[in-house]
């Protein structure tokens, strides 16, 4: 199966776990990242200060697995 005709993909949607828009990202070669992550797995001074984390984003989102495989199955 030929991989898809794009390189990289994006979206931006709001994230119930860290209560703030993240942006999701999924590569051609079906590797995916989102922008909370680095954001909101650290607990730094900023971030506390920011009153946007809720909680801690998952090392296996769902969320973001769901946007992945659904780009690679409509492929």
């Amino acid at each position: 199966m030929a991989g898809p005709d794009w390189e990289i993909t994006a979206t931006t949607v709001y994230c119930e776990v860290v209560g703030d828009e993240v942006t999701l990202m999924v590569y051609g070669d079906g590797t995916c990242k989102c922008t909370g992550r680095e954001k909101y797995s650290r607990r730094d001074k900023k971030t506390r200060a920011s009153g946007a984390k809720k909680g801690e984003c998952a090392a296996d989102c769902t969320i973001l697995n769901r946007y992945r495989d659904s780009l690679l199955k409509s492929q």
